[in-house]
């Protein structure tokens, strides 16, 4: 397996296909995932002659299982890491959820040249938790609820989130898959229980506010109008307003991992941007 290492010792593996000349497209996983979260995205990229790559963060998947650094100034030094090893450049940065977190706070430190676009979908900047600033996130006690699960039996916890909210599955006449809820689950259990922990205070208390004023590339946001986890008005609404070269597409109806459940419409749009 292909790993690198970074500072502090931790293995952080990556996939990397594809010719090594051809423009780069970065994949950053959402919470509890994985690398392979990005599987259908990197087999069509692949096929259009992309050169595509995806990493575990720290914590998840088959990176160490680190019970410290799971915070985005750390995520961000490691995919900082990860793209002067593979020595990317001109690259397509595209992160879903806490991904789309990790992609603002890399782009906004990236060394000139690094990265050309930068994709968010359904991102969790500027912030989700509700403050004096942000009145309109959730509050502490979501994320309480959520620490708590993990803890209580991480397992299960596994089991509801993607029966349920992430992929709107608990909607009427939903097309339940029960393939993408094993494949989350599965992906969810590789990872280390107190990096998933941590995690939680990384993509709901960080303010990217500041990440987003500073991205000088185009970006792109994507949003399921219908996303239950990342609700849309207290994110991607307010991030379009913070980005200088900034284009929003939402999408009625669509949940938070609509890249799994559409990933035909999301592929196209994605490639689009990328070309454009």
């Amino acid at each position: 397996m292909a790993t690198i290492t970074t500072k502090d010792g931790t293995q952080i593996f990556y996939k990397d296909w594809g010719p090594k000349d051809a423009q780069p497209i970065v994949f950053h996983h959402g919470w509890p995932l994985s690398a392979d979260d990005w599987d259908n995205q990197m087999m069509f990229f692949l096929g259009q002659g992309f050169r595509v790559i995806a990493h575990d963060r720290r914590g998840h998947g088959r990176s160490t299982q680190t019970d410290s650094g799971n915070e985005m100034d750390t995520y961000a030094a490691d995919v900082a890491a990860l793209t002067d090893q593979l020595d990317l450049r001109g690259a397509v940065h595209v992160g879903h959820s806490t991904g789309g977190g990790e992609v603002a706070h890399y782009a906004a430190r990236a060394r000139p040249g690094r990265v050309a676009k930068a994709v968010l979908i359904g991102a969790v900047p500027p912030i989700m938790l509700k403050t004096a600033a942000n009145p309109g996130g959730l509050p502490m006690e979501v994320f309480d609820g959520f620490r708590a699960a993990l803890v209580a039996n991480r397992a299960q916890f596994f089991l509801d989130v993607p029966s349920g909210p992430f992929y709107g599955f608990n909607r009427p006449g939903a097309k339940v898959s029960q393939g993408l809820i094993q494949n989350w689950w599965r992906q969810g259990m590789m990872g280390g229980a107190k990096a998933h922990y941590d995690c939680i205070k990384a993509f709901s208390e960080t303010d990217f506010t500041e990440d987003l004023k500073k991205i000088d590339v185009p970006v792109l946001i994507m949003h399921g109008e219908d996303d239950q986890i990342v609700p849309i008005a207290d994110s991607a609404h307010l991030a379009i307003k913070l980005v200088k070269k900034g284009t929003l597409k939402t999408y009625p109806g669509l949940p938070h991992g609509m890249a799994s459940t559409h990933p035909d419409v999301i592929n196209a749009d994605l490639l689009a941007f990328i070309k454009a």
